[in-house]
């Protein structure tokens, strides 16, 4: 009686994990992480609701501005549902100017915390509504962007130098209705100029030297395929030579009488 006890005792407190319940991987992110120091500064200036600097680590620095008091950063999982953003290095910027941190950010009454399927950022209590910034760092995965639309407006997104999206079958970006530039840094910006009304925005990219790799692999694949047509030939050229010396491929006369066979005449 007491093993079964035990065993569904253990069964519901695995149920309960698995389901959140127990609030395993939620709570206020940690200081370390909010308080940490971006890769490069923060692009403060731009004239997008939304600039995204993506990192050759894989990494993006997200700057949004803020149009309300709480934003809700998370990835869609495919199955209808949503997983928290990891989030690290954030900052708010006041309209005057004024940085501070996320801890600064709760120390004036703001939070940062993860839930099962948001991270939830609360702007400090004297933010106001419009004109302030929310920034922040966070993961990715190679050669390909996706986030969510946190934010209505104009968005703009900065590959790392030396990548390009001009390959149709490297290089995708939706929503379509963009332009694209490239900087003194060999950086492609691509930007939408009209407020972005999908609930996605992607971009896939690749590095310059995937295509003389990729053009390297397919001449390699063309030269082995050519010079197997060519050695199947000659194999069939040598064969038709010995049967020629065996003599069987002598030719035999054909009787062309059109007449009955022999005995039914």
């Amino acid at each position: 009686m007491n093993r079964r006890l035990l065993l569904a005792t253990a069964c519901l407190a695995l149920l309960a994990a698995t389901s959140g319940c127990l609030g395993i991987g939620t709570g206020p992110v940690p200081q370390d992480r909010i308080d940490s120091d971006p890769a490069a500064n923060y692009t403060w200036e731009s004239n997008r609701t939304a600039h995204v600097t993506i990192q050759p680590n894989t990494q993006f620095r997200a700057v949004l501005q803020t149009n309300g008091t709480t934003l809700e950063l998370f990835r869609r999982d495919g199955f209808g549902g949503t997983n928290p953003l990891s989030v690290q290095a954030v900052r708010y910027r006041y309209p005057n100017g004024t940085v501070v941190t996320g801890s600064e950010i709760r120390a004036q009454g703001g939070e940062i915390r993860t839930t099962r399927d948001e991270t939830i950022v609360t702007l400090p209590s004297d933010a106001p509504p419009r004109g302030g910034a929310l920034a922040f760092t966070s993961g990715g995965t190679p050669k390909r962007f996706t986030l969510p639309t946190y934010v209505e407006g104009t968005y703009e997104v900065v590959l790392p130098p030396d990548r390009r999206l001009d390959f149709p079958v490297f290089g995708q970006v939706r929503p379509g209705n963009y332009e694209t530039s490239i900087d003194e840094e060999s950086r492609v910006h691509v930007v939408w100029d009209e407020p972005v009304t999908r609930e996605t925005v992607s971009v896939q990219f690749y590095l310059q030297r995937d295509l003389y790799i990729f053009g390297g692999i397919v001449a390699l694949v063309a030269l082995v395929g050519v010079g197997g047509l060519l050695y199947y030939r000659r194999q069939i050229q040598v064969l038709r030579e010995q049967r020629k010396e065996m003599g069987i491929d002598v030719e035999t006369e054909i009787d062309d009488d059109d007449g009955p066979p022999p005995g039914m005449r």
